[in-house]
């Protein structure tokens, strides 16, 4: 039987990259890195015993419809469940405009499948979410980074951004950068996007984690028709699971669902059945206080440490949730190349150049709090302050 001498890649393919993340955290495996690189939900915090006992009754009480194909749309009583849960929070949808993906993840790919050509134009902000750019950019869009503040987008700037086919947004501790919109920003943006005819996707993986205070609203919930929300269950649950959801307008909520048939049918039908039956008499009411309490310590643990031991001249933010700080180095430093320095002396980071869609701030990087205890993340700071001190003073 005769093979092709070669393979011809689709030109899609060709701008498929390896997730940067994903590269640092093969450095990372090796023994003795104190690693604030990954943004990893804390093994701790994973409901082990409650997914035991769930499993146990879902093949109990429902063995084949949940080892069957299901629907592509979701498990009906989660679909319920999110559209309640998002009322709460004052997001009116209903269930049938709920679609449970693989991982939210999956999600940005079914919004990039549905709304971009080759050459349409996609808002972000500046920084913004690597994944969320690498789904994105098979599809061949022109990016336009939207200009930012401590607050997220500035909806002075979404003007430069009309005509694009959406703006994508993290309004709740932003990964890379931990800031939040407040409320009045929230609402100035959605303003703001409806007068430039810009729909919004809005990304909200990190918002039940906060620390003082909930978040406000939903960009959503005043975008109305203009607006794709998306959530998931990794951080509250467990990642492991592969589950997401979106909430779509009914005008384009069946594209979507078509777009999911043809990637995988549907979403695993036994995980979204033991997640329902872990969270739907109120579990996440007394979990997610005790996973809180353990990421806001370590949060303060890292930011005592930061005060502690980055050199003059460093600035980082505060996140009032989420899962990561955001430094700046003075200007001229390179995290991209200080990298290799920082794990030859035992920590590793993620650089920041691959959060910008353009003109990549380089000297920048991010660090995540969650899964490492407060002693390390002393020691990991440490380590980062010893070499960024050397770097500074080797530029004098």
């Amino acid at each position: 039987m005769s093979t092709p001498s070669h393979w011809q890649l689709a030109r899609r393919a060709e701008r498929l990259e390896p997730s940067v993340i994903r590269e640092i955290l093969k450095i990372t495996e090796k023994p003795g890195i104190i690693s604030l690189a990954g943004g990893l939900p804390a093994p701790e915090s994973f409901p082990v015993q409650a997914m035991r006992e769930a499993c146990q009754r879902v093949l109990a009480d429902s063995p084949s419809e949940a080892l069957q194909y299901a629907a592509s749309e979701g498990y009906g009583p989660l679909r319920e469940w999110v559209a309640a849960q998002l009322g709460e929070q004052g997001l009116n949808a209903q269930s049938g405009q709920v679609l449970i993906t693989t991982g939210s993840q999956q999600g940005l790919d079914l919004v990039g499948k549905v709304l971009i050509d080759a050459g349409s134009r996609v808002a972000v902000e500046a920084p913004t979410y690597l994944g969320a750019l690498q789904a994105f950019a098979p599809y061949e869009p022109e990016f336009v980074a939207v200009d930012c503040d401590g607050q997220g987008p500035r909806a002075e700037a979404l003007a430069a951004a009309a005509g694009a086919r959406f703006l994508y947004l993290l309004p709740n501790f932003q990964n890379p950068s931990g800031r939040s919109m407040g409320a009045a920003r929230r609402v100035e943006v959605a303003q703001a996007a409806a007068r430039a005819g810009l729909p919004l996707v809005e990304d909200n993986p990190y918002g039940d984690l906060w620390f003082d205070a909930p978040p406000p609203p939903p960009i959503s919930a005043t975008a109305g028709e203009g607006g794709i929300y998306l959530g998931s269950f990794s951080k509250v649950l467990a990642p492991g699971l592969r589950l997401g959801y979106l909430v779509a307008p009914p005008a384009l909520y069946p594209k979507l669902l078509q777009a999911k048939q043809a990637a995988d049918l549907h979403t695993p039908g036994f995980n979204q059945r033991v997640a329902h039956e872990v969270i739907r008499n109120g579990f996440l009411n007394t979990h997610l206080p005790q996973v809180r309490a353990r990421y806001r310590a370590q949060r303060d643990a890292m930011r005592a440490a930061l005060d502690k031991h980055l050199p003059a001249g460093c600035r980082f933010n505060v996140p009032a949730g989420g899962m990561f700080f955001w430094v700046e180095l003075p200007d001229g430093l390179d995290a991209v190349a200080l990298l290799p320095k920082a794990v030859e002396a035992g920590m590793a980071f993620v650089p920041g150049a691959p959060f910008y869609c353009h003109a990549p701030r380089l000297n920048t990087l991010r660090l995540s709090f969650v899964t490492v205890a407060p002693p390390l993340i002393d020691q990991g700071v440490a380590a980062l302050g010893r070499v960024l001190a050397a770097a500074i003073e080797a530029r004098r």
